[in-house]
């Protein structure tokens, strides 16, 4: 596992953008795994700003997302679809029907997961999974207590979860409790998976993905017996590594820090 701090939200965010473009530029036809959230909004803008200098191009690329609610259709503004049209894919070069979300409004949802878990491994593996990170260390909508082993099915939110997602809802409007969403088995099966998170909100569950104990009430440390995981963090998001040091030891000595991009 890879730790990166950065000093501010900012610029973690731009390491953050740096290494998915490198890895479109690096495969131009790979698939990414993607996320959404208000930690994803930045990172977003990011890609679509380099998109349009002609850094990078994702006509040849292909894209799973994490999760969708349940109970609401696509054109609903808190969708996952609605935001992943808004914030990315209505504005850069992905083909017609390369972007898949799983079917939140299907009448029967966990077949529509089942779906959603065979298309992954039908044209998957996942080349580069983009992941938030929950306060209460869910990973996609994998809540504590979640299996480790588990593949894309229907999950009942957290009322902590919920109460951090209803900033998105006008009051009053009914909000989802539940959603579909790849399990951490499917997402551990990507190649390389990249983790953001910035702000003191997540200093506590940053510290249990790090340096706690494997656990299924921290679905996050999961991603410990991952073979390639790069977790990019700012100062306030790393407040409670007991560590910090030595992991900006680490990066400095590998440069890890300092990953440069070229258009092309």
């Amino acid at each position: 596992m890879r730790i990166l701090i950065f000093p501010d939200r900012a610029r973690a965010v731009q390491a953050a953008v740096i290494r998915v473009v490198r890895q479109v530029q690096d495969k131009p036809e790979a698939t990414l795994g993607l996320a959404t959230g208000g930690t994803m909004e930045d990172v977003y803008r990011g890609l679509i700003d380099l998109h349009r200098q002609g850094a990078v191009s994702f006509a040849r690329a292909s894209s799973f997302n994490l999760d969708e609610y349940i109970g609401i259709p696509a054109s609903h503004p808190q969708s996952y679809g609605f935001y992943m049209r808004e914030r990315l894919f209505s504005q850069v070069d992905f083909a017609a029907g390369a972007t898949r979300l799983p079917d939140g409004a299907s009448a029967d949802p966990a077949a529509a997961a089942e779906a959603y878990e065979a298309e992954i491994a039908r044209l998957g593996p996942i080349d580069l999974q983009l992941l938030g990170l929950g306060q209460n260390g869910h990973i996609g909508f994998n809540e504590p207590s979640s299996s480790l082993s588990s593949r894309t099915r229907v999950k009942t939110l957290t009322a902590s979860t919920v109460e951090a997602n209803s900033r998105f809802f006008a009051p009053g409007e009914a909000q989802p409790m539940r959603a579909i969403t790849m399990g951490i088995a499917t997402i551990l099966d990507a190649r390389r998976l990249l983790l953001l998170a910035t702000g003191e909100a997540k200093a506590e569950a940053t510290a249990q993905l790090i340096e706690g104990a494997v656990s299924a009430m921290w679905p996050c440390t999961a991603l410990q017996m991952h073979r390639d995981v790069t977790v990019i963090l700012d100062e306030a998001a790393a407040g409670l590594l007991k560590m910090r040091d030595y992991y900006g030891w680490v990066a400095e000595q590998e440069g890890a820090m300092h990953i440069g991009l070229a258009a092309g």
